[in-house]
């Protein structure tokens, strides 16, 4: 009997949708020793270091010049803000709730790809998908808006997790046209360093609250640098040149399903009917414009640049399986 040829793949998909479901939960708890400016410093600069040491041990290519500093760009706006917004987010709300609020960033993508000279323009199906989707976020925050107002922690948080979307999608659109010759891994590398780097500055020279040093805070950010950014990341470079997209956007619904799960069971976080059903509807939301979305024919960037992007900056041409978390 012949063993699947996709074997290896799908187990490496099969750790996308888990380590990256559970990234969400190791914040938090990595929150409870490192503030979040500490956090995104310490997590980032550890694994970029450790994938260009690698990178450099195997004598692949190390971008130079202006594509090391356009490369290092992208991985600021993508990953700074996009995970940045994450950390700074659940020191207000749940680890759950978060992971629903992003996964309104394919509608930030296929937005701004609207406005990019040359994009696919919105249609009907695609902005009607956008609208449910929004409905369900609309079922999540509406209420703590009424009751808190505008400086309520929800809708801080809300705001601040759509800037974040924001930045790693217009990232990724950038990234996208980027042409360069390091290998997607490599670039990466560069990318998680150049973002330790930058929170690194501000948390060591801005006065900031003091670090609260304790075990399970400590073994959250070595998971989050072994499981989320090197062997996650990895895994997701892997299954993109190996397993079709459609197989592939399932972790998309599966990351805060196990977010919301582990948050309820580490920390009790409430998740009611109104957020299971608000969940839903941004799910069926997501996957009109995915469908919409994947049927269109796009604009591709030259192919030198196509064969060379990042995983955490998919070319659109695959926006069904955009990278919605932000492991």
């Amino acid at each position: 009997m012949r063993s699947n040829p996709h074997f290896k793949a799908y187990i490496a998909l099969g750790a996308v949708c888990f380590f990256w479901g559970t990234t969400y939960l190791g914040i938090r708890m990595a929150l409870e020793t490192f503030p979040p400016a500490m956090l995104m410093g310490v997590r980032y600069t550890i694994s970029g270091a450790i994938l260009l040491g690698a990178a450099f041990a195997s004598k692949a290519h190390i971008p130079s010049g202006r594509d090391l500093l356009r490369t290092a760009l992208f991985g600021v706006i993508i990953i700074g803000l996009g995970t940045g917004c994450l950390a700074f987010a659940e020191t207000m709300i749940p680890s759950g709730l978060a992971a629903l609020f992003v996964t309104t960033s394919p509608f930030w993508l296929i937005g701004i790809e609207a406005l990019v000279p040359g994009g696919d323009r919105l249609h009907g199906p695609t902005i009607a998908g956008m609208l449910i989707g929004l409905f369900g976020t609309f079922l999540l925050v509406a209420p703590s808006a009424i009751q808190n107002g505008a400086g309520g922690p929800v809708l801080k948080a809300f705001l601040l997790l759509q800037l974040g979307c924001c930045g790693w999608s217009a990232g990724s659109i950038l990234q996208r046209w980027h042409q360069t010759k390091a290998h997607p891994v490599v670039s990466g590398a560069v990318q998680q360093l150049a973002t330790g780097v930058v929170f690194l500055i501000p948390a060591l020279t801005l006065k900031t609250e003091p670090l609260r040093w304790s075990a399970r805070g400590t073994g959250a950010i070595i998971y989050l640098v072994i499981f989320g950014s090197i062997i996650g990341y990895s895994a997701y470079i892997y299954v993109l040149s190996a397993l079709p997209v459609s197989m592939i956007s399932i972790y998309n619904y599966i990351n805060p399903l196990i977010a919301v799960l582990l948050g309820w069971l580490i920390y009790r976080e409430q998740i009611g009917p109104r957020e299971l059903i608000a969940m839903g509807v941004i799910f069926i939301g997501v996957a009109i414009v995915k469908r919409q979305s994947g049927g269109v024919k796009r604009n591709e960037p030259p192919a030198s640049t196509a064969e060379n992007l990042t995983a955490d900056s998919e070319p659109l041409r695959r926006i069904s399986s955009p990278a919605g978390n932000r492991g």
